[in-house]
């Protein structure tokens, strides 16, 4: 019987089985922020023990970081104190850090991808859930725990029972105004927030090849918003074409071994799935969430669905909803481009792309972050930053932003966001705030028209 993708991956990994239990995977690279690394240090600390493989781990601060005045010190207390200590750990254990104004700087799963970190047929794990990212190259990536961090710091290897292994197929061409996160809403709405669990997801059809790898990236990146352990796509010629050349991939002589070597990444035909679902990528229009999880999706013309429960009720209450009715034209106090799910400068670009010559909705405020320096030099090039600046828009610096409420980048309670990040929970983005994802495109339209609004017709698609 042939090999999955993921299994090939998995497999090619395992350094021991325990029988009746989980597997010792090696890891091939680490990736580390200043929120789930300090007491992964403190506990080899406390064992006297130094990181086994310090060249296989690179580091930046990210999730609690300001987006403004990044040359002037810190003022939270605490996220400072958590972006120093990991620049004291990593000097003490000979770990690469890209720490705030580096050039290198910004998202961790940003960096990794455009330096070339993350490449074909890896392990790569991180202490955030949202490493699925990486599944676009054709690697086994995905979240881990503190505790966990800690293990792939003292041995890198991780102890992990094997996920069952799912196939997602969806065929066709998506529609105008139609994007890489709307596929992964729609997907996401199919399944349900806990419709993945326990799965590795694949993605297959030519939707999925079709996309460039910034948007394969974005797919992958919300497969753990479905309940997935990850998610992956099979390298191509797209994946290698936006790898070669990148600071840290193969080069001469090497890049021809490894090249060889990644083009036998992809599922046998006579692989079997423990699950296969299926989809019409013409099925799919712009999408939106109306409640507190990414499952609670819909069209953006579309009315909210009427279920009688009393999780469901809650949601709607919480994001001040009501079942049946739509939410095309509800007023917009915040629009949110950036995270790792579309903080990349493909992102901006398609956000950009429509605002040259209008401006901003008076009643909403914009904040606009670049997922790295590298996206922030390219997007300032391009004169992005003068586009947005012309439509009452000031881009701001890299970092995990409004995304999740660590830093100062906070949606006041009671108002409502559209975000082009991967969660929607209660108080996400701030306490009492109320979060709407969507894709660039959508927060765009909203952006200009400070409501609720169908790209397609906006911007006559």
């Amino acid at each position: 019987m042939g090999k999955t993708l993921f299994d090939k991956v998995w497999d090619a990994h395992v350094v021991d089985s325990i029988k009746g239990g989980p597997d010792v995977l090696y890891i091939d690279k680490h990736l580390i922020h200043e929120v789930t690394s300090p007491v992964a240090f403190l506990g080899l600390d406390n064992r006297g023990i130094k990181v086994l493989r310090p060249e296989n781990t690179v580091a930046t601060p990210d999730h609690n970081i300001p987006t403004m005045n990044q040359d002037k010190p810190i003022q939270d207390e605490l996220s400072r104190m958590q972006v120093d200590k990991l620049s004291e750990n990593t000097k003490k254990h000979g770990i690469t850090l890209y720490g705030l104004n580096h050039q290198y700087h910004g998202v961790v799963h940003v960096i990794g991808p455009e330096l070339g970190i993350s490449q074909p047929g890896m392990t790569i794990v991180c202490g955030d859930s949202h490493t699925a990212t990486h599944g676009a190259f054709g690697s086994v990536a995905f979240g881990i725990g503190t505790s966990e961090v800690e293990m792939v710091f003292a041995s890198q290897c991780i102890m992990q029972p094997k996920p069952k292994k799912m196939r997602i197929t969806v065929n066709g061409q998506l529609g105008k105004g139609v994007t890489a996160k709307d596929l992964i809403l729609y997907i996401i709405s199919k399944l349900t927030a806990s419709g993945g669990t326990g799965y590795f997801i694949e993605y297959a059809g030519n939707t999925f090849t079709n996309l460039s790898m910034e948007g394969r990236m974005t797919v992958c990146n919300m497969s753990i918003e479905c309940g997935a352990r990850g998610g992956l796509i099979a390298p191509d010629k797209t994946t290698f074409d936006y790898v070669k050349g990148r600071k840290f991939t193969p080069k001469g002589e090497e890049w021809g071994k490894k090249l060889t070597e990644w083009e036998k990444l992809y599922t046998d035909k006579d692989a079997v799935f423990d699950k296969e679902l299926a989809f019409d990528a013409a099925d799919i229009e712009p999408m939106i969430t109306y409640g507190t999880n990414p499952g609670m999706g819909m069209g953006v013309t579309q009315s909210i669905e009427v279920h009688n429960n009393a999780t469901y009720k809650k949601a709607l209450d919480y994001m001040q909803f009501k079942a049946g009715e739509q939410i095309l034209g509800t007023p917009v106090d915040y629009v949110f481009v950036g995270s790792c799910t579309n903080g990349r400068i493909e992102d901006l670009r398609e956000f950009t792309s429509f605002l040259k010559g209008k401006k901003k909705a008076d009643n909403t405020t914009v904040w606009i972050v670049p997922g790295s320096k590298q996206v922030e030099k390219q997007a300032i090039e391009e004169g992005i930053d003068k586009v947005l600046a012309e439509s009452g828009i000031i881009m701001r610096q890299p970092g995990c932003s409004a995304c999740l409420a660590m830093n100062d980048d906070k949606v006041p309670a009671g108002k409502l966001a559209v975000a082009t990040s991967n969660r929607n929970f209660e108080g996400r983005q701030g306490p009492g705030s109320r979060t709407i994802l969507s894709s660039p495109l959508t927060a765009a339209a909203a952006a200009i028209t400070g409501k609720i609004s169908d790209p397609r017709e906006e911007f006559k698609l």
